[in-house]
């Protein structure tokens, strides 16, 4: 449901976006066309959930500067220019991969744009290649630039907007957004993750450095974790932060793969569990009356993430996320974990 007819949630994505594929060097690789193909099918049988469709632009390439090296989009192009090849020996591109690409941070930007002019209060950008893995220096983990990172420069950019708050709920450390903003005040990133798994990265005690330290909040779960230490950090530790904060503009970097079916992880989430945390996303930008503007990244069951990104979608347009029913306690592992959490947040913010 809708509660703000004039104004409906924005749905961005591109064509161009399903003919990046990896699998043409190499076979087997998880990030396939079909994790788009089956979200826009499930989305049209749902009749996009009433947002509003439009075709996401292709960025200028020298706005990429913004977050990226000259050297780094340089490579990638020329290598797509080439007919494709490895970045890393987790990340290849296709000739094709430089339009999608582009199109994907164009997402960003025109996300940003929409949502700051006052058109949409939420936005989602249903886009690939991801981008949360992406540092300042080259491509890794699947991504090329850094689509969210993109969105957040682009922010700062116009009139107004002084602090931008950035949720990455991948299952995989966002790496990438953290080095790219490491230093830097201006953007508040709160980054659930799985400790152990690629890449490596987001332990608790990184919380940014010089004129960023404690400007980055890395919560990383044990494998096997459930709903009930997810939603605790949110709402002892990110939330408390944020509203602290005080950001102009939240944004999401929505991964589905800590989804108990997804593939590459050992989480434990369940589809409704993504709507109760876009749920306290929602009302968090409610309560500081911000937009908010998601960017999609991981999610390697396609059908999981097509369900998941249903569910999610009306929770961030104002419906009310499924209720929370026979809620168990946190185990006294799982205490101490958040504990230990609130206590590094609290050396920065008041909590």
């Amino acid at each position: 449901m809708n509660h703000d007819a004039d104004r409906p949630g924005l749905l961005l994505s591109h064509p161009a976006c399903l003919e990046h594929d990896p699998r043409v060097h190499s076979p087997g690789h998880p990030d396939t066309p079909e994790r788009l193909v089956r979200l826009g099918a499930a989305l049209a049988e749902r009749n996009w959930l009433g947002w509003q469709r439009a075709e996401a632009p292709q960025l200028d390439p020298e706005r990429l500067e913004l977050v990226h090296h000259a050297a780094h989009v340089r490579r990638v192009r020329e290598l797509c220019e080439r007919g494709g090849g490895a970045l890393d020996p987790d990340t290849s591109v296709v000739a094709a991969s430089w339009p999608a690409a582009l199109h994907a941070a164009g997402a960003a930007a025109e996300m940003t744009r929409a949502l700051l002019a006052g058109e949409h209060r939420a936005a989602f950008s249903a886009i690939r290649p991801a981008g949360h893995h992406a540092v300042a220096d080259r491509a890794m983990g699947f991504c090329l630039f850094n689509n969210v990172a993109v969105a957040a420069a682009c922010a700062l950019l116009e009139d107004g907007v002084e602090r931008v708050l950035v949720l990455d709920w991948d299952v995989h450390a966002g790496n990438g957004t953290a080095e790219i903003f490491r230093e830097r005040p201006d953007v508040l990133l709160a980054c659930l993750h799985e400790h152990g798994l690629y890449p490596g990265t987001g332990p608790l005690h990184d919380t940014g450095s010089g004129a960023g330290e404690g400007y980055t909040l890395n919560l990383p779960v044990p494998p096997g974790s459930e709903e009930p230490l997810w939603l605790a950090l949110i709402d002892e530790v990110v939330l408390p932060v944020a509203r602290a904060y005080a950001p102009d503009l939240v944004l999401v970097s929505a991964g589905f793969d800590a989804h108990r079916l997804d593939p590459l992880a050992r989480c434990r989430l369940e589809t409704e569990s993504c709507a109760r945390i876009a749920g306290r996303v929602r009302a968090l930008a409610g309560e500081l009356e911000v937009p908010v503007g998601v960017m999609l990244e991981g999610g390697y069951h396609s059908e999981v993430l097509a369900e998941c990104v249903c569910a999610v979608l009306p929770v961030l347009d104002g419906a009310e996320p499924p209720a929370e029913q026979r809620a168990r306690s946190l185990r006294e592992d799982e205490r101490t974990l958040v504990d230990a959490a609130r206590a590094q947040a609290g050396l920065s913010w008041p909590l």
